[in-house]
């Protein structure tokens, strides 16, 4: 069994964002394998520690990702401001020999630096197309979570464990090692959280996140971060808005200043982004069409509505508006073969990260969430999610009753569908097969 296959077996899928299956995104030819440990939602600790406590292993699974896609040059991205980890990734490359072969990229602490988009250009100078993924400038990007997985597929380990960043309004932010299907609440408890009432929980980071739809689930492969704070924090009421209202409030209070597109990071590497432009259609009650396509290219970064915008108003909701309505009439964004220049103000309008946590009101959070990496969290109960990855669902291989042990191949996808392999994260008895989710107790 080749890596790419140990890979497909193991079930690796990016650790966060859209979980797309690792074994897919590998299977190509590119110029730069890419290390995504920007980390740039605010609060999220997880990529950091990793990079710290095992540099060895992320910088092996990325050169054996390089090595599958037949890459030139390697690349780790990290933000400026950890120089501590930055010490410790050069020192660990100098120690395996691999001076000259994996470089690491110095990136601006600014958000969204961890876009894939902005990432790719920040670190080797190309423009990936408007709708467009990596790959079609020649780079492929994994986060750091997702190259250690790689690493351990490398010896034969299945996805089994997740690290977490709990942060926000809690006595104890922490980041915890825990097997995939862990009770959320697990999670809350050791950040010293016993009663959300009265708070709200943000699954991933403050930006991208949207509100945890469910307090009593399960830790998924993607899961990152839980950020929880009062539900009348001002975060949480933005997220809270539904489409009526910010399109009635777009209406109203647009200035036209254009400030969401000037600042916008897809705008700025060159891309059609307007959602100015956006907000007036809305405000003309204009239906969509192909004048508008320029709506798809919204990577719904969030930092037109959370920092941009001096009238508080939605315009990120107003691509999403457009967007909805090109897709179900089958409109799609043809970016040409225009070339791809970003705007010459580019590096003046980058949002520093200190004054966005500033602006959105998450400064008093921003502080350390220490991993200790000799502790993974127990629990007798797990909830395996079989849909959480880009693609088909997998399909249960085994029944209620059977027993399974760690690391097992629980579910998978059908012959020649894409997806991903799912593993038993605990050793114990199967109850529950049913509604996409697989349960299994210690026994």
């Amino acid at each position: 069994m080749d890596l790419l296959e140990k890979v497909k077996a193991a079930g690796v899928i990016g650790a966060g964002g859209a979980g797309f299956p690792t074994h897919v995104k590998l299977n190509a030819k590119a110029d730069f394998i890419l290390l995504n440990g920007a980390e740039c939602e605010p609060l999220l600790r997880v990529d950091q520690q990793l990079m710290e406590y095992y540099p060895e292993e992320i910088i092996t699974g990325l050169v054996k990702a390089g090595e599958i896609v037949e890459a030139k040059k390697t690349i780790i991205g990290i933000k400026v401001k950890h120089k501590k980890v930055i010490g410790i990734l050069k020192e660990t490359i100098k120690k395996m020999g691999l001076e000259g072969q994996v470089l690491v990229g110095e990136l601006p602490d600014v958000y969204p630096a961890g876009d894939e988009q902005v990432l790719v250009y920040e670190l080797t100078g190309r423009v990936v197309p408007e709708t467009g993924i990596p790959i079609a400038v020649g780079c492929v990007v994994v986060n750091a979570e997702t190259a250690y997985n790689i690493y351990r597929a490398s010896q034969d380990q299945a996805v089994t464990m997740k690290y977490v960043t709990v942060a926000g309004e809690v006595p104890n932010p922490v980041t915890l090692k825990v097997p995939v299907g862990t009770p959320l609440k697990k999670l809350f408890e050791a950040a010293g959280v016993n009663d959300l009432r009265g708070y709200e929980v943000i699954d991933g980071g403050p930006m991208m996140g949207p509100l945890l739809a469910d307090p009593e689930g399960y830790v998924t492969k993607k899961t990152k971060g839980l950020v929880v704070l009062p539900d009348e924090h001002g975060l949480i009421m933005h997220k809270k808005r539904e489409m009526k209202s910010a399109i009635r409030l777009n209406r109203s209070a647009c200035e036209q200043c254009s400030m969401c597109t000037d600042m916008c990071p897809r705008h700025l590497l060159g891309h059609s982004t307007v959602p100015h432009k956006m907000v007036r259609a809305i405000a003309y009650g204009a239906e969509a069409d192909e004048t508008m396509t320029a709506a798809l290219t919204c990577c719904q970064c969030n930092l037109c509505e959370y920092f941009s915008c001096p009238a508080g108003i939605s315009p990120k909701m107003a691509n999403v508006y457009f967007m909805n309505q090109l897709r179900s009439k089958g409109i799609k964004h043809d970016p040409g073969n225009r070339k791809f220049v970003p705007h010459p103000m580019r590096d003046y309008r980058m949002v520093p990260s200190k004054r966005l946590i500033a602006r959105i009101g998450i400064r008093k959070y921003d502080v350390a969430a220490p991993l200790d990496i000799d502790k993974t969290m127990e629990t007798d109960y797990v909830g395996i999610h079989l849909d959480t990855h880009v693609g088909a669902p997998a399909k249960p291989l085994v029944e209620a009753g059977q027993m399974v042990t760690e690391g097992q191949l629980i579910a998978d996808v059908p012959e020649g569908a894409m997806g991903a392999a799912v593993h038993a994260s605990i050793s114990g008895q199967v109850e529950t097969t049913d509604n996409g989710i697989i349960t299994i107790r210690r026994k």
